[in-house]
């Protein structure tokens, strides 16, 4: 019988290639930015990291880590109960990567001006690989500040903390190489009003605190610290809960069950019971949103940074697609409609990551004593936590449709960066609890509002726009009776004109000028790439990254 002749008709073309192998540091946008706020000296090892983020082995880990999700196991196989969570190797690669680049706690420990904003910016490379497993990462750069309020607890643990070495597995905390911490605030029945909280402390005659209650959501379960918030007799107090006591003994740290979110699923969540739990003291009794508040504005900054990243993380895959994909006999990315769309896309990114930097830059100034940085911090960062983490969702589905029906499969690696865009907008403070909490800077902390003022007004007169933009501005921030009302519109207003600002005094004029007339004078519609036809698109979409 003759053979039948090959088949010819499954043959793949038109398809971009796997963004694999190149350096995911290679961004304009962000490079300048490492620069300007004081951190040029740890370009090369950014640019190290970049090209580790950017390879296929990283990117396996990635996909791994999100594929094989952590396993609860509350007993071990005799009926002990041993309370731990195990993960796929490919998350321990992922911790030990960014661990090991100093991600966690190691800022702290490092006295070069500008560690901090070397550190946001590796941390946005690695959000660009895989965000879930930077919470714990996250928690343990934040607790530090928190921890310092309690001297001798942070005499013992804080060498561990700012310690760039991954050492998984519940052990005695002072015979590791390493520790991560957490924190636990959450419970059913009060949610973000935390002093709802029903978890009760009782002081031991030996110092030491026992808990007992249940926390609502407590990520990453296996830190070896928690800072916890629970009624004590003097009221809302701070404590440290380790898993594994001094003696070597485990605390009680009862995992109900791990939730079963959105997204973020390379990462634990879980819900905690305490019974008789150890805890020490962290700050004064009654005071332990005073004293969590320091871990908080960290873990807050950090989410500012990872919105910013996955924003251009999307952005990053958009582009890279319209570079090879092409259509109606021209590559999609001159298309104009195309073109307008990925202009818009950058203008946002390049926003969202110059005021995450500036974050970074003030924090950086504010611990080494800037006072007029710490003043700026306050109220940015409520400003930039709302605005930054609230536009992400919004850019990252106009990215994944720019990919059209590739970009709703699975394996593009577009779906994971959508199902994870709302959460940064959640954890920490959801939006209204920023509008509001812009609200008490304004009120309690005039400091802060002369300190923003400072940072708008170095554009003054530099474009007409911003200053319009600001001279409106101004009177929206009077605390009128209405104001809680009315604090999403002032705190989106305020982070506009704080975006413009930065790019009116450092971004190329074609970008800020289609800032300045899109985001400020209005000259656009309710999408992405509906800029108006007289925008420099060759200059905004030559900010995309590579």
């Amino acid at each position: 019988m003759p053979s039948q002749p090959t088949a010819t008709t499954h043959q793949v073309t038109n398809q971009a290639p796997p963004l694999t192998g190149h350096d995911v540091a290679a961004d304009p946008v962000l490079l300048e930015g490492v620069r300007r706020e004081g951190a040029a000296w740890h370009l090369d090892d950014l640019h190290r990291l970049g090209r580790l983020v950017g390879s296929e082995e990283a990117q396996r880990w990635a996909d791994q880590a999100n594929r094989h999700e952590p396993e609860l196991r509350t007993h071990d196989r005799y009926g002990n109960r041993i309370d731990e969570v195990d993960f796929h190797p490919a998350y321990h690669s992922l911790m030990d990567l960014s661990v090991g680049e100093g991600l966690a706690g190691a800022a702290w420990a490092d006295e070069r001006p500008g560690a901090h904003v070397a550190r946001a910016a590796s941390f946005m490379l690695a959000t660009t690989l895989e965000p879930g497993h930077l919470c714990p990462v996250s928690m343990t750069y934040a607790v530090v500040p928190a921890l310092r309020h309690a001297p001798e607890l942070a005499k013992t643990y804080e060498p561990l903390l700012t310690s760039r070495v991954y050492d998984p597995g519940l052990r005695t905390p002072a015979g590791k190489r390493g520790l991560l911490a957490g924190m636990g605030m959450t419970e059913k029945q009060g949610g973000t009003d935390v002093r709802a909280n029903t978890t009760s402390a009782v002081e031991q005659p030996d110092g030491s605190w026992r808990l007992r209650g249940h926390k609502w959501f407590t990520s990453a379960p296996m830190n070896d610290l928690f800072l916890v918030l629970a009624q004590a007799p003097g009221g809302l107090s701070c404590f440290l809960v380790p898993r594994v006591l001094p003696d070597g003994g485990r605390n009680t740290f009862r995992i109900q069950r791990l939730k079963d979110k959105l997204g973020n699923r390379a990462n634990a969540s879980s819900e905690p019971e305490f019974d008789d739990t150890v805890a020490w003291l962290v700050g004064a009794e009654g005071k332990g949103v005073r004293t969590i508040i320091d871990m908080v504005t960290m873990t807050r900054l950090d989410c500012v940074l990872g919105s910013a990243a996955g924003t251009r993380a999307a952005l990053a895959q958009a582009a890279h697609h319209a570079r090879h994909r092409s259509v109606f006999g021209a590559k999609l990315i001159d298309q104009p409609l195309m073109r307008n769309v990925l202009a818009d896309l950058s203008l946002e990114s390049e926003a969202a990551t110059t005021l995450a930097l500036r974050l970074a830059g003030a924090a950086d100034r504010a611990q080494r004593g800037d006072e007029a940085e710490r003043s700026f911090l306050r109220l940015a960062t409520a400003v930039g936590k709302y605005w930054v983490c609230k536009r992400q969702p919004a850019a990252v589905a106009e990215a994944l449709e720019c990919l059209g029906g590739n970009g709703y499969d699975e394996a593009s690696g577009m779906p994971r960066l959508y199902r994870e865009a709302p959460l940064n907008g959640i954890w920490e403070g959801s939006g209204n609890v920023n509008a509001l909490d812009m609200l008490r800077a304004l009120a309690r902390e005039p400091a802060s509002l002369e300190a923003f003022r400072a940072e708008i007004e170095g554009a003054a007169g530099d474009d007409a726009r911003l200053d319009a933009a600001w001279r409106d501005l101004q009177g929206e921030l009077v605390l009128t009776e209405d104001a809680p009302l009315r604090a999403r519109r002032v705190i989106e207003r305020a982070a506009l004109v704080l975006q413009g600002s930065l790019l009116v005094r450092h971004a190329p004029a074609p970008v800020a000028d289609a800032f300045c007339a899109s985001r400020l004078a209005g000259d656009r519609g309710l999408a992405f790439g509906t800029l108006p036809s007289d925008t420099d698109f060759t200059a905004l979409l030559d900010r995309l990254p590579a």
